[in-house]
């Protein structure tokens, strides 16, 4: 690091955790963030901030006025632009530092097990799902960490899958496939500072996971309920019938 980058970073540099070779480790690490919504966009922006240094963002959206409550990565100038496009410009402007890729397009399962097996981790801030079980079954073809969020109404979850150990749950464990609600925020709503603090804490895990602190878990699915501003956490174990999983 030089010395521009000490200064940007000493905060962090200041923790022990972290010092100054946890620091090159980040600007050497990678992540795809799949979805740049009200998830995705405090999510790309810590790991940004944080120094992490090839972010691969991907979102086929553009910005439209109803995202602006909550997806904070875009203000009223961005509206009509590619969600990717416009959060790459953003990220950019914050940290020179960091190689940002944008993704403009709907990623097929094949696009997304070549992305999934090209960096350290990858972020699961998306809104349906089919996209989550296909980042998922990514996910476990390349043995890639998963960090798993989902906010809607006042109820916000977050899940740490790490495949490939024979041990720990997916996806596709917690929540079998078919039948699944259409619980989408547009059809259900969300409170506006939910998926700032869900996005945030998928970075936070992320940022764990690439520097390889202890106390990230990979068997529990821990729920917060902002209404009453509860945690809970629910256990999680491996499904050994589970059709994504359970033959590796």
């Amino acid at each position: 690091m030089d010395d521009v980058q000490l200064l940007r970073y000493s905060r962090q540099i200041m923790l022990p955790e972290v010092d100054a070779g946890g620091q090159d480790r980040l600007l050497g690490a990678s992540a795809l963030i799949v979805g740049l919504g009200g998830l995705g966009s405090p999510a790309a922006m810590y790991l940004a901030s944080a120094g992490v240094g090839r972010l691969v963002i991907s979102d086929f959206d553009a910005v439209d006025l109803s995202n602006l409550q909550r997806q904070i990565a875009f203000d009223t100038a961005d509206i009509g632009r590619s969600k990717a496009e416009a959060c790459a410009g953003r990220l950019r402007r914050m940290n020179p530092d960091v190689r940002i890729e944008p993704v403009a397009e709907r990623l097929s399962a094949a696009a997304l097990e070549e992305w999934a097996g090209a960096v350290d981790v990858v972020l699961d801030c998306s809104d349906n799902f089919a996209t989550r079980f296909a980042v998922n079954a990514a996910c476990v073809a390349t043995r890639t960490p998963l960090v798993s969020g989902a906010a809607i109404r006042f109820e916000g979850q977050l899940a740490v899958f790490t495949p490939g150990d024979g041990v720990n749950p997916c996806y596709n464990c917690l929540y079998p496939q078919g039948g699944e609600p259409d619980a989408s925020c547009a059809r259900n709503g969300v409170v506006a500072a939910l998926p700032g603090i869900i996005g945030s804490l998928q970075a936070l895990e992320a940022i764990k996971l690439l520097l390889g602190l202890p106390g990230v878990r990979s068997d529990r699915l821990v729920v917060f309920d902002a209404l009453r501003l509860e945690w809970h956490e629910v256990r999680l174990g491996r499904n050994p019938s589970c059709p994504t999983c359970g033959r590796r």
